[in-house]
């Protein structure tokens, strides 16, 4: 006599001890994938020379009060200055920094962002024979800001290539090309949980243009163990495909983005346009040629970061060898296709990805170029 189905069922139902079973071997084996990665990745950082030059300058850094996603920045350059100066003052925004520059005396008065600045105040400083610098960390999107601001500087540094000839024709005389990098005691190879490890993730905010591309790759995403973390991704069309998948208006810190970056095998990077319609002061309509930070965060990371096309990414990463390119959406989903199902490839391109962040573009190799801008052959190291 056939059995019932429900009996059927019992029958093709593995118990809970072979589930548990089960359970503890994928866990074992996925454990040690994670640890055998780490141990490669740490093998490689050992072998890369550390940032110990110490420069013999008292620098003053203003930093920008605006809070979280700036915090962040402000936190690590103020760490990062303080390990590679003779002396460092810093202060904020907010606070009489003339007055405070008049005290300190320090050789450079480096001002980051700048657009809450009192232009009062850097006129005061200067008027003190103190040098002043401004980093802006937000071109081209505020250049109908940055313009009235830049001139009142000795020097400018812009992390955008294509604003450098736009500050010099403002008349600022001395104008630097310098992007922003990171903070490896935060952005590095992690083991991460179990909960943030996924196919394929990205982090940022939903830019008009940014959710009109992922409107074409809904369906795409919505098939794979996929995440998204970030503000207004409700504009999409196909939100309710992807909603399960997104973590709505979440602000990460650094740490817990990292382990986001280590938790995926692979991480979307698209950078912001020049003329979304979103927080946008580019009358102008300069174009954004250079990598944004997150380029330089996933890197260094050791995962395979997936990048839209900026022209001078060239000048960072080398495409196919340690960053992996797309321009247009079904190109990125025939790429994710491939590095998903290629292991090897892809862990090769991230690892050495990781070594080229590590080496040439963390917030020390940064600001030791902006000294070198600033003060060799006069002082150096």
């Amino acid at each position: 006599m056939a059995a019932s189905p429900r009996a059927q069922s019992k029958q093709r139902k593995p118990s809970f001890s072979k589930q548990a079973a089960l359970g503890r071997r994928d866990g074992l084996n996925s454990g040690f994938e994670h640890g055998f990665w780490y141990g490669q990745c740490e093998s490689v950082l050992q072998r890369i020379p550390q940032q110990t030059a110490i420069w013999p300058i008292h620098a003053m850094f203003v930093a920008t009060s605006k809070g979280f996603p700036y915090s962040p920045i402000d936190a690590a350059l103020a760490e990062t200055l303080a390990g590679m100066t003779r002396q460092l003052t810093v202060t904020n925004d907010s606070e009489p920094v003339a007055a405070i520059a008049a005290q300190a005396r320090p050789d450079i008065v480096i001002v980051l962002d700048g657009l809450n600045m009192p232009l009062d105040q850097i006129d005061a400083i200067r008027a003190l024979g103190i040098r002043t610098a401004i980093w802006f960390t937000d071109d081209p999107y505020y250049t109908d800001m940055t313009a009235v601001i830049a001139p009142r500087y000795d020097d400018v540094f812009t992390l955008e290539l294509s604003c450098v000839e736009f500050y010099r024709n403002l008349g600022c005389a001395n104008v630097h090309y310098l992007p922003l990098g990171f903070h490896p005691a935060e952005f590095r190879p992690r083991n991460p949980p179990a909960e943030k490890r996924h196919e394929v993730s990205f982090v940022g905010s939903a830019y008009w243009k940014r959710a009109e591309f992922f409107d074409q790759i809904a369906d795409y995403l919505a098939s794979r163990d996929s995440f998204i973390s970030g503000i207004w991704w409700e504009r999409l069309t196909n939100y309710n495909k992807l909603k399960d998948k997104i973590a709505l208006g979440a602000w990460m810190g650094p740490l817990e983005t990292s382990a986001v970056y280590n938790g995926a095998k692979i991480v979307i990077n698209m950078h912001r346009a020049h003329d979304d319609q979103t927080f946008n002061n580019n009358s102008a309509g300069i174009p954004a040629v250079s990598p944004n930070p997150r380029t330089f965060e996933i890197a260094a990371c050791a995962t395979l970061q997936l990048t839209d096309v900026r022209s001078d990414l060239v000048s960072f990463f080398t495409p196919g060898l340690e960053i992996v390119t797309y321009s247009s959406p079904q190109e990125m989903i025939e790429k994710i296709d491939y590095y998903l199902t290629h292991e090897y490839e892809r862990r090769e391109i991230a690892i050495r990805g990781m070594r080229r962040a590590m080496s040439d573009h963390t917030y020390a190799r940064r600001l030791d170029l902006m000294f070198q801008m600033l003060f060799a052959p006069v002082i150096q190291p």
